[in-house]
């Protein structure tokens, strides 16, 4: 396999969601790729990267959920990891002459410009820098960072170091050779399996793979590609059956996913609370309690999301079928972190919209207020 990608990140979402596509496309389209992850902090490299390596890379994946009605429980084995090297050795994959395409989940923190100090962008600019210096073609920067046009912040910060250099040549080269694609990423990951769990896979796969990583099924990969660039033309992922969508403007995709999401998790979590529920799983089981998610999502959220019908009622139905995934043990107390601050940034614009719309408060995430605010007042 050719290198064809540099992974900044090893950790366990981006092998499973990233790495995962890759092999997808390695498998049903002769991509021929393969994936050299660096890890963008530390000067040894961690336990769990010493595995990975001393396993030539190769590792499985376990999607656990819910699709139609139907449990599922699939293991796929990863084999376009290379490997994982310290940033450090950043030069030598810099110039790997099949080097295409970079992606990245250095966190939130990670995409920021830092006078003097050598950051996620920073090390970006050293590696234009050695590409440029060799004469070698620029490359496609696709960040799956949780924060807002991570593509444009990331180029940004990045030409924001090569301006403090004074490199006029390496700015034309990241301004004209590169390109930086803004994302939104959408799979729930879990990491290591229970220890149950864990000892069945090793049965099922006759060895015991630490590094096997648990995610659900679902998927959702939207890319915000410029005008006259044909992303899949060079990364064949809708054509390996990976759910992507590629647009010029990524915010309904992102409007949909916190609304839907996140604005009903923020919805239900202390109401679910007080009634004694302690995972959202436990909810989606209760009839009455299904009853009052299923009105937040389709008679509440549903109205305010400028989406076709269509996008609209899958996309509703996945985020109930993923509440329900009994292997997520996904725990309220922690949805419940910072509710206050996720309340006005979640919920508030579809308070807004639906009374815009209606004239009228939407009940059932008025009820979910009440109890957030019962819990305050305590």
């Amino acid at each position: 396999m050719k290198t064809k990608i540099l992974q900044f990140g090893e950790g366990n979402f981006l092998r499973c969601f990233v790495d995962w596509m890759v092999q997808k496309m390695n498998d049903k389209m002769s991509f021929d790729g393969a994936v050299q992850i660096i890890q963008p902090i530390g000067d040894e490299l961690s336990a769990p990267s010493k595995i990975l390596n001393e396993r030539s890379g190769m590792y499985h994946t376990c999607l656990r959920g819910v699709i139609d009605g139907k449990t599922v429980e699939e293991i796929e084995k990863i084999e376009c990891v290379k490997g994982v090297a310290l940033w450090s050795d950043l030069e030598k994959y810099a110039c790997e002459k099949d080097l295409r395409f970079v992606f990245s989940n250095t966190t939130e923190a990670g995409i920021q410009y830092v006078a003097n100090e050598n950051t996620f962008p920073a090390k970006v600019e050293r590696l234009l820098k050695a590409r440029l210096d060799s004469s070698l073609p620029g490359l496609v920067f696709i960040p799956c960072e949780l924060i807002e046009h991570n593509g444009d912040k990331l180029k940004e910060c990045v030409l924001k170091y090569a301006e403090d250099h004074g490199d006029k040549a390496l700015m034309s080269y990241i301004e004209n050779e590169c390109v930086f694609c803004s994302t939104l990423v959408d799979r729930i990951v879990a990491g290591r399996p229970d220890s149950e769990s864990a000892e069945r896979y090793a049965k099922e796969l006759g060895e015991r793979d630490e590094t096997l990583v648990c995610g659900e099924p679902f998927h959702f990969f939207v890319i915000e590609t410029p005008e006259g660039f044909d992303l899949e033309k060079e990364l064949p992922l809708k054509a390996s059956g990976v759910n992507v969508v590629y647009t010029r403007d990524m915010q309904p995709y992102r409007t949909r996913k916190v609304r839907f999401l996140n604005a009903t998790h923020t919805t239900m979590v202390y109401y679910a609370l007080e009634k004694g529920f302690t995972e959202v799983a436990q909810c989606i089981e209760d009839e009455s309690f299904n009853a009052f998610v299923k009105k937040v999502v389709f008679e509440e959220i549903y109205p305010t999301v400028d989406l076709s019908d269509e996008e609209k009622t899958e996309y509703a139905k996945s985020v109930l079928e993923r509440f329900a995934n009994p292997f997520a043990h996904h725990k309220l107390e922690s949805i419940a972190l910072n509710t206050l601050a996720k309340w006005k940034t979640r919920c508030l614009p579809v308070v807004c919209d639906y009374y815009a719309k209606f004239g009228k408060l939407p009940e059932n995430m008025m009820a979910g207020y009440e109890a957030i605010a019962r819990h305050y007042d305590k």
